[in-house]
C-alpha cells in the first residue's frame, strides 16, 4: 500500500437504508463463505513471505534515493518475481488456466497474473477479486494477506459455476505507484465491471484503546479492530450491499464504510486513491477497498517488522469470509 500522509475521508457511510437481499441469495452467500480455512490463510501468508525473504529486491540503481524518502518508501527493499510465480503456480494447481497481462518497460516492465471462471450466463458481466503481490521487505499484511485472501477465495471458487465471470487478479509493482493495476485497466477499456473487491492489508487488528490513528475529516474508533470499506460514489451500491449480507451472516459492527465524494479524485479526498482500486475508479469502475488501515494501525507497515506472527489471523479469516460472500452474492453462484 502507498503511503498515505495526510488521508482526509471525507463521508462515512452508515448505510442505514440497506439493500434487501434474498434469503435463498444469504443462505448461498454464507454457504460459500463458510469454507474459508483460516489454515490455509496462515500457510499462504507463510509461503508468500519466505518468496519475498528469498527474493532478490529491484535494483537500488533504479531509484534515485536522494529524492525518495526511504524510510516512508523503502524502494531498494521491493520484491515480487518469486511471489508472482507462486501465485501463478496456485493458481494452475487449483485447475484454472491461467493468463497474464505483461507491459514491457525500460525500467519497470510489469507481469499481472489472472485466473478466471467464465460465467455461464452473463459472461461480459464481470466480478474482480484483486490484490498486489509486491512487497516492501517480508510484506506480511502489505500485501500477503490481501493475496492470501485472494488465493482462498480462488480455491473455493474453483470448479464452480457462476453466472457472471469471476476473475482473480494478481496485481505487479503497486508499491511504485499502481503500475501493474493502472496498465491493467487501461488495457480493458470499456469492460462491464459488475463489482471487484481490492484487498490491501488486510490482516492486522489491535483492539487496544488508541490503537487507531485517527484520519483528518473522518472520526473512528479508537480502537483497531474494524474492517473499513472505501467506495466513490459510484461503487457505493456495492459498498451498501456489503453492509447488508455482513448484517444478514452475523458481522454487523464488524466494516465501517467511507465513501469518496463523485469519482473519489477531487482535491479534498485525493489522498484516497490509494491502492489498487484507483485506476478501476478514474476509468469509471466499480471497485471496493477493503483494508485495516496499514500505517493508520499498523505500526509494522513498510518496516521488515512487517512479518506473519503480527497479523491477526481470525481477523483475516473474517475479512475473507465476508468478502466471499460478496463474491458469490454479486457473480450468483455458485450455481447447481
Amino acid at each position: 500500500m502507498r503511503t498515505l500522509s495526510a488521508l482526509l475521508l471525507l463521508a462515512v457511510s452508515s448505510c442505514a437504508s440497506r439493500p434487501s437481499i434474498e434469503d435463498t441469495e444469504v443462505s448461498r452467500a454464507g454457504d460459500f463463505s463458510a469454507g474459508v480455512l483460516k489454515s490455509n490463510l496462515v500457510s499462504d501468508v507463510a509461503a508468500l513471505v519466505e518468496a519475498h525473504d528469498s527474493d532478490t529486491p529491484l535494483d537500488c540503481a533504479l531509484f534515485d534515493t536522494s529524492v525518495i524518502d526511504t524510510d516512508r518508501r523503502p524502494v531498494c527493499h521491493v520484491t515480487r518475481e518469486k511471489a508472482r510465480q507462486l501465485v501463478k503456480a496456485r493458481f494452475e494447481a487449483l485447475g484454472y488456466t491461467v493468463s497474464t497481462h505483461e507491459t514491457e518497460d525500460e525500467r519497470f516492465p510489469t507481469i499481472n497474473v489472472i485466473a478466471e471462471i467464465p460465467g455461464v450466463e452473463h459472461p461480459d458481466e464481470v466480478v474482480v477479486v484483486g490484490a498486489h503481490y509486491d512487497a516492501y521487505y517480508s510484506g506480511a499484511d502489505d500485501n500477503s494477506s490481501g493475496v492470501s485472501a485472494m488465493l482462498e477465495m480462488a480455491r473455493l471458487a474453483a470448479g464452480k459455476r457462476f453466472a457472471r465471470t469471476v476473475r482473480f487478479v494478481g496485481f505487479d509493482l503497486e508499491e511504485l505507484g499502481l503500475v501493474g493495476s493502472t496498465r491493467y485497466v487501461q488495457n480493458r477499456p470499456g469492460e462491464e465491471i459488475v463489482a471487484s473487491i481490492i484487498f490491501d492489508c488486510i490482516g492486522y487488528r489491535d483492539a487496544t484503546p488508541g490503537a487507531q490513528k485517527g484520519l483528518p475529516g473522518l472520526p473512528l474508533p479508537s480502537t483497531g479492530d474494524f474492517l473499513a470499506g472505501v467506495a466513490n460514489e459510484q461503487s457505493r451500491p456495492r459498498l451498501e450491499e456489503l453492509y447488508a449480507l455482513s448484517s444478514r451472516l452475523g458481522y454487523d459492527g464488524f466494516m465501517k464504510g467511507v465513501v469518496a465524494p463523485k469519482d473519489g479524485s477531487g482535491p479534498a479526498s485525493g489522498n484516497l486513491m490509494r491502492s489498487d482500486h484507483a485506476p478501476f475508479w478514474m476509468a469509471g469502475q466499480s471497485a471496493l477497498f477493503l483494508t485495516d488501515t496499514a500505517n493508520f494501525r499498523n505500526p509494522n507497515y513498510h518496516k521488515a517488522s512487517d512479518v506473519p506472527s503480527t497479523l491477526d489471523y481470525d481477523f483475516l479469516s473474517d475479512v475473507t469470509r465476508l468478502s466471499a460472500a460478496g463474491l458469490s452474492f454479486w457473480a450468483e453462484g455458485p450455481l447447481p
